[in-house]
């Protein structure tokens, strides 16, 4: 199992905690990802850590693609490469519709289509076998369309061809995975059950089967966030959690438009998801955190005290086993608890 390291979105003021970092790295973590929503960005401190790292993998969770042009995503990741020795991972995601249509100022338009395109010319750029064009849905290159001068041209790449850099996605939705699955290197839900890969198995084996390359879970990464909250009091370590599931799957979207509901909802709790939303939506967010049930959070999350998460770690390691889960993304900020988890599972 490879253990990777979750950063914090960054609040007023940015912080990146080297020191903690640092004793990551040297306990044999294997990666450390960066997040951008509406305030600092993911790319900045990805750099800062891969420049003040030798070894830890750096990737962005995510880089949102209606913020960037897929060529400016691509110049980002042979940069980042090339300066740390091939230890970048390009991290993408749709974010959603309010941040996309309400700070990017552009249409959400198709999330799956736009992800399938970015990739695609992400790649030829990369590749850097011939000028890029492309003529998509979302995307043209060259661009000629309404308030163009005409005098677009396609292009290479100035720098040298990069095609060993990763591609994930923040895939969670069954076309998002199908997609992920048919043009990427790898996923990262949000949170995931390491018993029920059910959920997942079928759309990434149509995603493989549609794939230009062979491909199989041999070669694919999956690499879940997993939040953590230990303490010896488990109605507290489970009240630590509420507020951040409530949030997602009350609050990120609108009515019938929620991802995150219509994923806790594939994992067996439809009825609670429902009940989360309304009374998120509502405005009484004190009833839907309290509306969450344990064994949800007991299915996604590690809780409790460190002898009762030890316990849960069994079934991420089977999951490891059978190749359904390649990393685990951590959500820690203590180096004893670095300490527990490089003990147990590195």
């Amino acid at each position: 199992m490879k253990l990777g390291l979750t950063l914090q979105f960054q609040g007023k003021n940015i912080h990146v905690p080297m020191d903690f970092i640092h004793r990551a790295e040297a306990l044999g973590f294997d990666s450390v990802w960066t997040a951008e929503a509406y305030g600092s960005e993911a790319v900045s401190p990805a750099a800062w850590v891969l420049g003040q790292t030798t070894s830890l993998k750096v990737g962005t969770a995510i880089m949102q693609m209606p913020a960037r042009t897929p060529a400016m995503a691509a110049m980002t990741a042979m940069t980042l490469s090339q300066l740390s020795g091939g230890r970048f991972i390009m991290g993408l995601g749709a974010s959603g519709p309010q941040v996309v249509e309400g700070w990017h100022g552009v249409p959400y338009g198709k999330p799956v289509t736009r992800t399938r395109e970015y990739i695609e010319i992400v790649r030829k750029i990369m590749a850097r076998e011939e000028p890029v064009s492309y003529d998509g849905d979302i995307y043209q290159l060259p661009n000629n369309g309404d308030g163009t001068t005409g005098l677009g041209k396609s292009l290479k790449s100035i720098l040298a061809p990069d095609t060993a850099t990763p591609i994930y996605t923040a895939a969670i939705t069954p076309a998002g995975i199908r997609c992920a699955a048919k043009v990427a290197d790898g996923l990262f839900p949000i949170w995931m059950n390491p018993d029920r890969f059910d959920v997942f198995a079928e759309d990434l084996a149509k995603g493989f089967s549609q794939s230009t390359n062979t491909k199989s879970l041999d070669d694919f990464s999956i690499a879940p966030f997993v939040q953590v909250s230990i303490n010896d009091d488990l109605d507290a370590a489970y009240d630590a959690l509420r507020p951040w599931l409530a949030l997602y799957v009350g609050g990120m979207g609108a009515k019938g438009k929620n991802f995150y509901h219509d994923y806790v909802a594939r994992l067996g709790y439809a009825d609670a998801a429902t009940e989360i939303q309304d009374h998120y939506l509502s405005g009484d967010r004190t009833a839907a955190m309290a509306a969450i049930p344990k064994a949800l959070l007991d299915d996604i999350a590690l809780v409790g005290p460190w002898g009762r998460i030890k316990e849960r770690l069994q079934a991420w390691r089977a999951a490891n086993s059978r190749s359904e889960v390649d990393s685990m993304l951590l959500n820690i900020h203590s180096a004893e608890h670095l300490e527990w988890f490089a003990q147990e599972l590195l």
